[in-house]
């Protein structure tokens, strides 16, 4: 089979699934903005496509074998590599339209969709944040795709983060039913004949990967599991609670976000060196500013709701310097990493920039820092984009 057909049955596949999901889950009078914003997506995606396919063609870093392509190119780039972003912003705009519809149109007596409120609660545009460390982390260490990547990869992608966040909305459904932010991209608002069935889901969908990966690796692969499981637990369910515990809730919501590159290492059999370890700990540090400054917004819900956090116990005004003293240290970290890990000290600016306006925040105006946290989440791809270049680089360095 050429790589055109597998690409047509792909966009055939995901254009059915696209207008389906817009069709069910679109607003009278939406779809034309659907689609407009579906061209507007690709557009961007096919520059982003065409510029790393031929940065990374030209370093051959892989290549294509001419008699299973058409050779037509952009760039260096064969046209089927397009089909991918393709298919995907065809189909993932109309599949959020329907995941959300469902909630609105749904009332707590009848609603019966455990799997799209649970593909809500996952934050599917937070993916990508506990994937790509842990794809990263195996990729730079055995230069190879074998199964151990593609298995653990998709558990990061999804199964973990449907239990991390799915658990975390079960047990925050009282202080989320005063939080005005919850109920879309930011969080599902699970209602309560769900919160056993999501936990449920959340056991069976994870405990199996986690059975496959500990069986792939050695000891040191089990206790990162076990931390990495640990950690997403005790972080929401009731009689553990860290997220209630101040500075404890930063240190475990940055071991979310490390520990799937801990995992990664662990499994390949990294050696570890003195610049890896200043690279995990800038980027723990980047995850508890990232945490600390996420706590801000929820000040006031979460005193209402009795919950004590990073944020209500100093205050919006010096959890906001904090972060931004956090960034600023990740940030310096990485100059003592080996090249070209220093390039990356730049990505903490744009994450300080975003929290800095923000410094003299006091807690009744704490509320007003959702418009720099919904800017954060759009900046973790930006810096996922910088990062690439910087791994796209080391990687022709070292080859």
């Amino acid at each position: 089979m050429t790589y055109l057909w597998l690409a047509l049955a792909f966009i055939a596949a995901a254009a059915v699934a696209g207008v389906l999901f817009a069709r069910h889950g679109a607003w009278r009078g939406e779809a034309g903005k659907h689609w407009k914003a579906v061209g507007l997506a690709f557009a961007a995606l096919a520059v982003l496509t065409a510029v790393f396919d031929s940065v990374m063609i030209g370093m051959e870093l892989f290549h294509y074998d001419a008699s299973h392509i058409l050779g037509v190119k952009i760039g260096l780039a064969p046209i089927e590599d397009f089909a991918y972003p393709l298919a995907g912003v065809v189909a993932l705009p109309g599949l959020w339209m329907w995941l959300t519809r469902k909630r609105k149109d749904s009332s707590s007596s009848n609603l019966k969709g455990l799997v799209p409120q649970a593909l809500l609660a996952s934050r599917p545009v937070s993916w990508i944040n506990t994937a790509y460390p842990f794809a990263a982390a195996m990729l730079l260490t055995t230069r190879e795709v074998d199964w151990v990547l593609i298995v653990g990869t998709f558990y990061f992608l999804i199964p973990y983060n449907l239990a991390m966040y799915g658990i975390n909305d079960v047990f925050d459904y009282e202080s989320d039913l005063k939080n005005p932010r919850k109920g879309g991209i930011e969080g599902a608002l699970l209602q309560p004949h769900l919160h056993r069935p999501m936990l449920w889901l959340a056991a069976i969908t994870n405990i199996p990967f986690l059975l496959v990966l500990a069986f792939a690796g050695g000891p040191a692969a089990w206790l990162s599991l076990a931390v990495s499981s640990f950690a997403v637990v005790a972080y929401s369910v009731a009689g553990l609670r860290f997220k209630e515990r101040p500075v404890l809730d930063s240190l475990t919501s940055s071991t979310h976000f490390v520990s799937p590159a801990v995992v990664g290492l662990a499994l390949a059999g990294a050696n570890v060196t003195s610049g890896l370890v200043i690279l995990l700990a800038a980027f723990f540090l980047w995850g508890m500013a990232a945490h600390a400054f996420g706590a801000v917004q929820d000040i006031e819900p979460d005193r209402q709701a009795g919950i004590g956090s990073i944020a209500t116990v100093i205050g919006g005004r010096r959890t906001v310097r904090l972060a931004v003293g956090l960034w600023l240290v990740a940030g310096a970290a990485m100059l003592a990493t080996p090249w070209p890990g220093p390039l990356a000290a730049v990505i903490a600016i744009p994450y300080i920039v975003n929290c800095a306006p923000y410094w003299n925040v006091t807690d009744t105006t704490a509320a007003r820092t959702n418009v720099a946290w919904r800017r954060f989440i759009w900046l973790n791809y930006g810096s996922g984009f910088l990062v690439t270049l910087i791994f796209i680089l080391q990687w022709s360095l070292t080859s």
